[in-house]
């Protein structure tokens, strides 16, 4: 199975629980089940600092109640490079985000952009799939690692494929420059106003995610799907055309 073992996933040393909320998302909406998070980064070096950053964010996750799954992307194929997609890696990944109710990505810049390693996985995931929709209508976080100075590039790109693959891209974003500078030996995040920007993006994926998880099924309803599908909709049972007929008005 391709998945990273998350190490030490209780140990938090760079955050200061004075100031932490174990449950960002209180009031907002059901917390049970713990919201399901996928988590993606973009390169597989074995010192990955995308793949670093992505394990903090999976234990400030958990820490928030929530559950995590890091995806292993060292043996995904090339897109149509095995026909018909027919590989343990490919079926994986495509099970782990229809499992999820939202998303962390990560990518290093290279080259002012997101690396292929990242963009290999969203290719991946089809927009629909047997009926099955593998990202719309999940929320998503996007994240970013550079060797040198603060850049937005792969942020940018990530929020594009966000909606391109018809998620909800959170409105926060994490952007961690010089990342060989900012883990110890052990590779934990030092405490840093950039490890504070990472609470604050995962503390808002769980709102959002709470806060949509009773919508998801309406919010992918579209109209030209159901034209397509030629599903007309039934006037008796549709809540719009209810709530405007000039009978239920009158009742107002």
């Amino acid at each position: 199975m391709p998945l990273r073992a998350l190490s030490d996933p209780d140990h938090l040393p760079a955050l200061d629980r004075r100031y932490a909320l174990d449950h960002p998302a209180l009031g907002l909406g059901a917390g049970d089940p713990p919201p399901r998070i996928l988590l993606l980064y973009g390169s597989l070096r074995e010192r990955s600092f995308s793949r670093l950053c992505v394990e903090e964010a999976a234990r400030l996750l958990q820490f928030f109640g929530c559950e995590t799954r890091i995806f292993d992307p060292s043996t995904l194929p090339l897109p149509d490079q095995v026909t018909g997609d027919d590989h343990l890696a490919v079926h994986e990944l495509r099970e782990l985000s229809m499992w999820s109710e939202g998303h962390v990505w990560c990518s290093p810049e290279r080259h002012g952009q997101i690396t292929g390693i990242m963009k290999l996985q969203v290719d991946h995931l089809p927009l629909s799939m047997g009926g099955m929709r593998p990202t719309q209508g999940r929320t998503l976080a996007v994240m970013q690692v550079s060797a040198g100075s603060q850049s937005f590039n792969s942020v940018n790109t990530l929020r594009v494929l966000g909606r391109w693959m018809r998620m909800v891209t959170i409105p926060n974003q994490s952007s961690v420059a010089k990342a060989f500078a900012e883990f110890d030996e052990s590779d934990r995040m030092k405490p840093s106003a950039y490890y504070d920007r990472i609470v604050d993006v995962m503390e808002e994926l769980v709102r959002f995610t709470v806060l949509l998880r009773p919508h998801t099924t309406q919010l992918v309803d579209r109209y030209s799907e159901r034209k397509e599908a030629d599903v007309p909709i039934d006037s008796a049972t549709d809540l719009s055309s209810i709530a405007t007929s000039p009978t239920y008005r009158k009742g107002e």
